[in-house]
């Protein structure tokens, strides 16, 4: 389990393993959700999990540093008062990196049982190897009502 403590722009991060090391959020480096789309799937989707939602995101770098993205968090809050954390390595599969002025686009999706709550953060190290932390901003996944 990952665990952050705030501390300004710098934080110390503990691993289970009580690993600790410095995070960073760099100056200049955002991620923005740019288009969300919603489709209900029970047929396809896991049992109790029907609603389906397919997130773009797009990570600017106008910092100083180039960036190279290693993995990244979800943490989902649903109304039914269950949160899920979802980590990995790798952002779909790639560990893009990102030189200053540049962009990097990509999609993915969650399935959830009920309206949901996302927010993320996407890991990895700049060009000095400073460990960094880029935000997703909260953004809510919203259940279309159904006709009983």
């Amino acid at each position: 389990m990952l665990c952050i403590t705030i501390l300004t722009k710098t934080r110390n991060v503990s691993f289970s393993s009580n690993v600790t090391k410095e995070v960073m959020e760099l100056q200049g480096l955002s991620a923005t959700l740019t288009k969300l789309v919603y489709r209900f799937d029970p047929d396809s989707a896991p049992q109790g999990r029907p609603h389906v939602f397919i997130y773009f995101i797009r990570v600017d770098n106008l910092s100083d540093h180039t960036v190279t993205l290693r993995g990244r968090r979800w943490v989902l809050h649903g109304k039914d008062g269950r949160t899920h954390v979802i980590e990995g390595d790798g952002i779909v599969g790639e560990k893009p990196r990102i030189r200053p002025g540049e962009s990097y686009s990509f999609n993915s999706f969650h399935m959830v049982a009920c309206d949901t709550s996302a927010m993320g953060s996407l890991h990895g190290s700049d060009s000095e190897g400073r460990h960094i932390l880029v935000r997703i901003p909260a953004f809510p996944l919203q259940t279309a009502p159904r006709a009983e």
